[in-house]
């Protein structure tokens, strides 16, 4: 059965009084101490001895001592609220200065092409913040799972996300390796697809993703077939490279290996463009210095890369 419960009201009001009166063994000592009147101490003291039900000091015209039940009570409400003013420091210092645990729940195939350099710069920046990198396929709740904020291809970003461009629109690509092609035709349109071996990604959700075209002007997407179905970019990215079948990837990550010629790109004048990567954080009013020190640094390392990318 569901017990009913009320939060007791006032319920460390009077401690701090208490505390600096039990540690002066005066009233007048403890007043000028927290900057008020020795009759405002001495009635938060009658107060806090009339919730408790017990008296705490013994009074006399020359001095001030404890009780049996004061003794007990200084000896428990001393070092807890010492810890409450700890608490209170160390929550006050996280809403001061750039400290603490940044939380990023990111997907895995970003982390080296992107997420590398740009937290190495920023950890060197801001020495004061833990960044914990949580990779996962699964696009979580950010705020039930306790992230700081997320990282999203733009077409996942939930609408009541702020989302901060981490990089500039980009393609998604088709690309196989110089030994698929071997004795194989590369293709000339999409419906050439149904010839070749095509590596496919298992969204979040069960389903195939489907891969996109840019057709004319018009987007559309082709349920293609082929050995591989992985969870992951870079299980796909690998497959390619080995020969197993063509990929359709984010440019950024076949990038490396067009460069170097283990990859061949193919139907490039109908890859598709989408809308990039995101940093994105639950829309709240306050938002922690760790994680607007973390905005700050995206949005620096954005504007350095577009000022050095031709026009």
């Amino acid at each position: 059965m569901k017990q009913n419960f009320t939060v007791r009201q006032g319920a460390l009001d009077g401690v701090e009084v208490f505390l600096s009166v039990a540690q002066h063994r005066s009233f007048r000592k403890a007043a000028a101490e927290l900057g008020v009147t020795p009759s405002a101490i001495s009635q938060t003291v009658r107060v806090l001895e009339a919730r408790i039900g017990a008296a705490l000091f013994t009074r006399t015209t020359r001095s001030v001592g404890l009780t049996e039940a004061g003794e007990r009570f200084l000896s428990r409400a001393k070092p807890a609220f010492e810890e409450l003013v700890a608490a209170s420091e160390v929550a006050r210092g996280l809403g001061q200065r750039p400290a603490g645990l940044l939380r990023l729940s990111v997907p895995r195939a970003i982390v080296p092409i992107l997420l590398e350099p740009l937290i190495a710069s920023f950890c060197k920046a801001y020495p004061d913040v833990e960044v914990e990198l949580a990779a996962s396929k699964e696009l979580v709740d950010l705020a039930a799972e306790g992230f700081d904020a997320g990282i999203r291809l733009g077409q996942f970003v939930a609408a009541d996300m702020v989302a901060v461009p981490m990089t500039p629109p980009f393609r998604l690509v088709v690309v196989g390796s110089p030994a698929y092609f071997a004795g194989r035709h590369q293709p000339v349109n999409t419906d050439a697809l149904r010839q070749h071996a095509c590596l496919r990604w298992r969204r979040s959700d069960g389903a195939l993703a489907l891969w996109s075209f840019n057709v004319d002007g018009e987007a559309i997407e082709i349920a293609v077939s082929g050995p591989l179905i992985a969870s992951d970019f870079p299980t796909m990215l690998g497959a390619a490279i080995e020969g197993l079948g063509l990929a359709q990837l984010p440019e950024p990550l076949a990038a490396e290996g067009l460069r170097t010629g283990k990859l061949v790109h193919v139907l490039e004048s109908y890859a598709p463009v989408i809308p990039g990567v995101f940093l994105c954080y639950p829309d709240r009013r306050q938002i922690l210095p760790k994680l607007r020190a973390f905005i700050d640094h995206v949005k620096r390392q954005q504007a350095s890369i577009s000022a050095r990318t031709p026009r």
